[in-house]
């Protein structure tokens, strides 16, 4: 089993961002974080890369049960989703596989919580299509 779920789309860059976020949306998840990695390497290195973004997405009723089940869960959240530009109008999106990561917390609490977060991002990426 992999430690993230992916899938290769054809379309704008920033097209499928939005398309992600409002899939995430209908998953019950919100996008708390955008980490523009392209733009950060350029600053703070001034070297070049590729369209590369992290979005940090919670679920806040997941992460409530999940924080209730092991209090230092926080230290795993939120889910990170990247999104990259492997050619130009080819992108890939993946996104973490909670089931593989809870494994190494050995709380049994946290199985069906990480179980149901990883449907919901599996769903999201198999309802990407091409944009």
């Amino acid at each position: 089993m992999s430690y993230y779920h992916h899938k290769i789309v054809f379309g704008n860059f920033n097209t499928v961002i939005k398309k992600v976020i409002a899939l995430l949306k209908e998953e019950g998840f919100g996008v708390l974080t955008e980490i523009d990695i392209q733009q950060t390497l350029k600053k703070k290195l001034n070297v070049d890369f590729k369209k590369y973004k992290i979005l940090g997405a919670c679920n806040p009723a997941l992460a409530y049960k999940a924080l209730q089940a092991e209090d230092k869960i926080g230290t795993m959240l939120p889910c990170n989703i990247i999104v990259q530009e492997i050619d130009e109008n080819k992108i890939e999106v993946a996104a973490i596989n909670p089931l593989i990561s809870m494994q190494s917390v050995k709380n049994n609490n946290l199985e069906n919580i990480a179980k149901k977060v990883s449907d919901k991002l599996k769903n999201m990426i198999l309802n990407l299509g091409n944009i």
